[in-house]
């Protein structure tokens, strides 16, 4: 029994995750006993839940600092607080803070300003801390579902809107469907090297393939362990869902779904076939090749002939996925080229920021009966909110990858990584289709400036989602000029000194 007790230091590595979940208790408490009028006080609560959790990680790093530790290992061995998972639990919460304000005017304008919206918000954050420090194959799949099954509820919240009950029921379904190969892969896993640690199933599996390179229970289990984890990144064929959950949910939860969720995905993604499936990286990386080339390809294309403001961002989002699995693609072929892995981390940095804010601009215009996600909502908003216009121009700029703007980044370390390991026809379509993105982007530009508003009068815009959009501009344009002490962040988490041509240019 000795050796399953608990110690202090199990306690400290999951903090955050305890204060969410307390947090979330709290909320549904408190709601049962405010009245209407004052629910804002869940939002208030939740905002504080993310403060304590932030704390709570901020200690742990500096345990971290304090003993010169790279990682500690917690739960039983089930738990890996390295600093990669330190810089996602980060990128959850600040993700989190900024969807709670957007939520605030939103939820009350749609009459379901209740709190299990802002405890199931937090209870999905404490799943996918657990999926980004998971070393353990059963606590990874425990913090993906307790983060699946809260987002399905969040997708499905506004109760009274066929096209959000529907939107719930797909994503319900994909993802049962997913969930369920998901599971059948780690099941296999686990028969063939009779562990559910990662460390000693990539050992186990070193040993297998040395013996017989071409197992077919390994490969069985490989093929199904990536659909369940492109699924939830929503890479091209498994992004069916992207689109419909996306279009029906309430657009703050949208926002949220786009950069938390996926960063969670692609968190789960990097552990499992990074660390676990390490060994079969010659057998992977074909398929990282055909999907992203799908996923790029069929995401831009798809994207052009929409005219649902949030079926546009969904497909723009999946072909985000596209050019990061090219940055995966390069970054697990050689220990030399790191960048393809900083790559990514950078990328999701950014696109927390510039993506909520380009989805914050579209909940603000959600008032009275206007739901305002089509294209022809944003007709003539220069003319409405010149400030919230000029704002979505610097978003949908960022999201196109121009520079000066913090997308740009993104894009550079992901195509620098595919240069230095010579994959140079995987580089030039990820340029050509970035293109592609600069024509839907400025089309929706287009509406904002030059067409022409169907109603007249300034949009009402509430002082919390300004903030929200102060917030996710200001990191926009930020981390775009004053780039290197970010990518001095991402290499901390990744424990990699600044790469000297990186250094010369940023400088």
């Amino acid at each position: 029994m000795g050796a399953l007790s608990f110690t202090w230091n199990d306690y400290v590595m999951a903090l955050p995750i305890t204060l969410l979940a307390l947090f979330a208790i709290g909320i549904l408490l408190i709601d049962l006993m405010i009245p209407p009028e004052t629910k804002w006080a869940n939002a208030v609560t939740a905002f504080i839940g993310v403060l304590f959790a932030t704390a709570g990680v901020y200690k742990i790093q500096g345990w971290m600092e304090a003993n010169k530790s790279m990682g500690s290992l917690g739960m039983m061995r089930t738990m890996l607080v390295d600093r990669f998972a330190l810089y996602f639990f980060y990128l959850f919460l600040a993700a989190t803070a900024v969807s709670i304000l957007m939520s605030v005017r939103y939820m009350k304008t749609e009459h379901e300003n209740h709190g299990e919206y802002y405890a199931l918000m937090l209870l999905s954050v404490a799943g996918m801390m657990c999926i980004a420090a998971g070393f353990d194959i059963v606590l990874i799949f425990i913090g993906l579902e307790l983060m699946a099954i809260s987002t399905y509820v969040l997708v499905g919240f506004l109760r009274r809107d066929r096209r959000s009950n529907e939107a719930a029921l797909k994503y319900l379904l994909l993802g049962a469907f997913s969930s369920g190969i998901f599971a059948y892969g780690l099941s296999l896993l686990y028969g063939l090297t009779g562990s559910t640690n990662l460390g000693e199933i990539a050992r186990q599996l070193s040993r297998i393939l040395a013996k017989d390179a071409h197992n077919p229970v390994a490969i069985i289990a490989l093929l199904t362990t990536i659909t369940g984890l492109l699924f939830k990144i929503a890479a091209v064929p498994f992004h069916q869902w992207a689109p419909d959950a996306y279009e029906g949910a309430p657009t703050s939860i949208t926002g949220f779904m786009s950069v938390a969720v996926k960063a969670a995905g692609w968190a789960m993604l990097m552990r499992i076939l990074l660390w676990g499936l390490g060994p079969m990286r010659a057998t992977y990386v074909p398929v990282l090749v055909f999907v992203a080339i799908a996923t790029m390809t069929g995401a831009n294309l798809a994207a052009l002939t929409q005219t649902n403001t949030k079926r546009l961002l969904a497909y723009s989002s999946i072909a985000h996925v596209g050019y990061m699995l090219l940055g995966l693609i390069a970054g697990t072929l050689t220990e030399l080229s790191p960048d393809g892995i900083k790559g990514i981390l950078i990328y999701l940095l950014v696109y927390t920021f510039m993506n909520l804010g380009a989805f914050g601009v579209i909940t603000s215009l959600r008032h009275r009966n206007v739901i305002g996600d089509e294209l022809d909502d944003l007709n003539g908003l220069y003319s409405r909110a010149p400030v919230e216009a000029v704002l979505m121009l610097i978003f949908l700029l960022s999201l196109a990858g121009i520079p000066p703007l913090a997308g740009f980044y993104g894009k550079y370390f992901i195509f620098l990584s595919l240069i230095e390991t010579r994959h140079y026809a995987l580089a030039s379509l990820g340029v050509l289709y970035s293109v592609f993105g600069l024509y839907y982007y400025l089309k929706m530009a287009n509406a904002m400036f030059m067409g022409e508003p169907e109603e007249r009068g300034a949009l009402p815009v509430s002082w919390t989602m300004r903030a929200a959009l102060a917030v996710t501009a200001f990191a926009t344009v930020f981390i775009g000029i004053m780039p290197d002490r970010f990518i001095n962040i991402v290499n901390w988490s990744l424990g990699l000194a600044q790469n000297p041509s990186v250094a010369k240019l940023i400088h």
